[in-house]
């Protein structure tokens, strides 16, 4: 009898060591990873466009688009000729980069161009070609001399309320600690951040006009773009809440948004300052604290 009992305990206690071997084992193999800290302040992912070509859509700006290649807008007016005010239309096709028939007319064929008009003029001078040629290069150079008038007298008349050559002013768009500076290189940070509080009052850093109020443009999140003059934007990332809207004219130190988090993983303000294109830094241009 006692026999018997121990062959049945010695059964179940075999039972029931492969049971809690199998949950063990099971545990173990779906233990999840140990997470990896990626660092309190990771590098941003900002949209840059890239190719020949873009198709407008919803929300997009001329200056925008001109931000996100890192190229005047006024090239990008040139490449499709568009003029003040700079209007385009949601499904319009741009080009990013000149037509060949820009770089030619800029390059080997012009020089070929020149090289021929010389030859051409030394053939039939002392002929009465050339006095005709003398007497048409006068009459263009009097149109041109007028036309050139006309374009700065009209460029007078619509500059006349608009800014000064020169950022004369530059102040600090808010207060903080500086968690992230610029760099020059191509994958590099085209600003600086600054940490803050969520809500933090965002400044306008000089005078100018808001060319772009948005959140079109991907890894900037909720984004302003102030133009102060034909040279110089300015740019403020990561706003909480915007303030201004597009076609405003704002004051240096005025309030336009309110410090936050969108479009990245921590509150900060991502602050830039472009010139005639190219991102330059910031720290050249704000006064010294």
């Amino acid at each position: 009898m006692k026999t018997g009992f121990n062959t049945y305990i010695g059964k179940h206690f075999v039972a029931l060591v492969a049971v809690l071997a199998l949950t063990v084992g099971c545990s173990s193999s779906h233990k999840p990873a140990p997470v990896k800290s990626a660092g309190k302040y990771s590098k941003q992912n900002y949209g840059q466009l890239k190719g020949t070509t873009y198709k407008v859509k919803p929300g997009d700006t001329l200056f925008a688009i001109a931000f996100r290649t890192g190229k005047s807008y006024k090239d990008i007016a040139v490449y499709n000729g568009i003029k003040p005010p700079y209007t385009i239309f949601v499904g319009q096709t741009l080009r990013l980069t000149p037509s060949t028939y820009n770089v030619a007319g800029t390059g080997s064929k012009a020089k070929n161009t020149a090289s021929a008009s010389k030859k051409q003029t030394k053939k039939v001078k002392n002929t009465a070609s050339t006095k005709k040629q003398k007497n048409s290069k006068k009459t263009l150079e009097q149109q041109k001399r007028k036309e050139y008038a006309e374009k700065t007298n009209n460029k007078k008349a619509n500059t006349a309320n608009a800014f000064p050559a020169k950022v004369s002013t530059w102040q600090w768009p808010t207060s903080g600690k500086i968690i992230q500076g610029f760099s020059s290189s191509e994958q590099g940070n085209k600003g600086i951040d600054i940490a803050g509080k969520r809500g933090q009052v965002v400044k306008a850093a000089a005078n100018g006009k808001v060319v772009y109020a948005g959140s079109a443009l991907r890894g900037y999140g909720k984004l302003i773009i102030i133009k102060h003059n034909e040279d110089y934007l300015s740019a403020y990332a990561h706003n909480n809440k915007l303030l201004v809207k597009e076609q405003q004219t704002v004051k240096v130190g005025q309030q336009i948004a309110e410090m936050g988090s969108t479009g990245t993983t921590n509150v900060r303000l991502h602050f830039e300052i472009r010139y005639r294109g190219k991102s330059v830094n910031p720290m050249r241009y704000l006064p010294k604290k």
